[in-house]
């Protein structure tokens, strides 16, 4: 087949671009001609609420990147939709996870599919966004009526669906390990590396740090967090995209300055195994979700993990086999946590890891695909 994925991929960073990137991967690995159709522009500099939008790591090999689409200007997308119904793709994969790109993303299929040929598949990250505006519906109605089949990867955005009254095929399929971040290695390696002690145990906070993420959640339960002969600390890695201040004065209130590691930045790809390998326990206590490539990350370094009962979460995480859903509460993330160390959980958790993660396979999403084009 021949595919062209429209979406964010390098010279752009973060798990979007990492998923669209491993992606095109699997097709061209099966034998199928794919290209992938970035952006020129992705965001305006003042909507964009991180320090850069651009990575710093190489460009990844064999893969056909083309910088063409400008997300706000309406005539670069005729452009581009034109380009695209000339090129006569089977398939258009469009990644889907903001409202704010459906006028774009929806010209431009409009316009590709009139070759009478190519179909529009979308994998949709939220259909609903975790940060509402007033055009959100609008707009995703109107992007939904260029989409031929969908792809959810959790219960819970197929449920968001329904709500637009979506007639056209919806496939579910999970979202796949996250296997483009290295090898695991051992725990003494990874600490060094990171300039933490090896003889502790250490939680895991790891992302874009947004509201809805919960971390206020995490830092409540850790503060609240008594095991005797536990050296028990906390890792938060990734970039502030809420009020930085905020969490600092809860750490600070919490008395937490000494117990907590911040790496408050955005952590390239070839620095995600460290923290993971480092990590004996990734918490994800979010507010509200769909799915998460955190989860997915955890899974390919065979990480327990504890996820709050949101979304799609408790899909990926079977309770009491891999690891803990809880509430989201402060007490419920606690109670989770002690329990994981005062009953030696983890080689446990870590064999029915082993296992599970055998589900998550990208071939698994490329066939979905394939199947309805």
């Amino acid at each position: 087949m021949k595919g062209i994925l429209l979406g964010t991929a390098h010279p752009y960073r973060g798990g979007l671009a990492s998923f669209n990137e491993r992606l095109a991967q699997e097709f061209i690995q099966h034998g199928h001609t794919f290209e992938i159709f970035t952006f020129t522009l992705q965001y305006p500099s003042f909507l964009f609420p991180g320090k850069t939008q651009y990575s710093t790591s190489a460009k990844p090999q064999q893969l056909s990147i083309h910088r063409k689409v400008n997300s706000v200007n309406y005539f670069n997308w005729l452009k581009v939709g034109k380009e695209i119904k000339k090129l006569a793709p089977d398939l258009l994969i469009i990644k889907y996870w903001t409202p704010f790109m459906a006028p774009c993303f929806s010209t431009i299929a409009k316009i590709a599919k009139q070759n009478k040929k190519t179909k529009v598949i979308c994998i949709a990250d939220n259909i609903v966004p975790h940060e509402r505006t007033f055009y959100d519906a609008v707009f995703t109605q109107y992007f939904l009526k260029q989409v031929d089949a969908m792809v959810v990867m959790s219960e819970s955005v197929r449920n968001d669906l329904q709500k637009f009254n979506y007639q056209k095929p919806v496939m579910f399929t999970p979202h796949p390990l996250f296997d483009n971040f290295g090898e695991r290695f051992t725990k003494a390696e990874a600490c060094k590396k990171l300039n933490l002690a090896a003889d502790k145990n250490y939680l895991l906070f790891f992302g874009f740090i947004r509201d809805y993420k919960g971390l206020d959640l995490l830092l409540k339960a850790f503060a609240g967090i008594r095991l005797q002969d536990q050296q028990l600390e906390l890792i938060i890695a990734g970039e502030y995209y809420s009020d930085e201040k905020k969490y600092q004065q809860l750490i600070a209130d919490l008395h937490l300055e000494n117990r907590v590691h911040p790496f408050n930045h955005f952590i390239a790809d070839a620095d995600v195994k460290y923290f993971f390998c480092a990590a004996d326990l990734v918490v994800q206590p979010y507010k509200h979700a769909t799915q998460s490539g955190v989860t997915q990350i955890a899974y390919h370094f065979e990480v327990p993990m504890i996820v709050t009962n949101v979304g799609g979460l408790a899909e990926m995480v079977p309770h009491h086999r891999v690891g803990y859903v809880t509430e989201p509460s402060s007490d419920a993330v606690r109670l989770a946590i002690q329990h994981f160390f005062t009953e030696q959980k983890k080689d446990f958790f870590i064999q029915n890891i082993k296992q599970e993660k055998q589900r998550f396979g990208w071939d698994i999403l490329m066939h979905a695909i394939i199947k309805h084009c």
